[in-house]
């Protein structure tokens, strides 16, 4: 269960944590942002997004199969839920610490500051998803050999 809150924290920081961050005066109201710019941090809002409720999804699906579901099949549902939600949860955050490395970027625009303030909480999130799916799947969850011997 603790990989599963750890996935639903790393959910809530897609769901929160760009529109709080970008949706304000230093990105999208931004005025020496060019329109393209803003189009792209429109983009990236609405990725974050999208990839938070896919990640929400993916993470608890399983506990919506029918009681009916035979149990071979549930595990690896539930197994390939969980890497998938990893996935999801994870693949904005990595992107995230990438983007930092192509040619005329920076973390911060020079009247806000300097440095990359996002690395922790991107480098944060990203960890909670992939430990979130580790934790949740290391026991077996989805083993067919748990399931024959029982």
């Amino acid at each position: 269960m603790l990989g599963k809150i750890l996935l639903t924290l790393d959910a809530v920081g897609l769901l929160l944590g760009a529109p709080l961050a970008d949706y304000n005066h230093t990105h999208i109201f931004n005025p020496r942002w060019p329109p393209h710019a803003k189009f792209h941090n429109g983009q990236t809002i609405s990725l974050s997004v999208i990839l938070g409720i896919a990640t929400l999804y993916y993470t608890w699906r399983s506990s919506f199969l029918p009681s009916s579901t035979p149990p071979m099949l549930a595990r690896q549902r539930e197994r390939d839920s969980l890497r998938t939600a990893a996935f999801t949860g994870s693949i904005y955050w990595l992107a995230g610490l990438t983007a930092i490395l192509y040619p005329g970027t920076a973390g911060t625009d020079p009247e806000f500051g300097t440095g990359f303030p996002q690395g922790p909480g991107f480098t944060m999130f990203a960890v909670l998803a992939i430990l979130g799916c580790f934790l949740e799947t290391r026991n077996g969850v989805g083993d067919v050999s748990k399931t024959r011997s029982n």
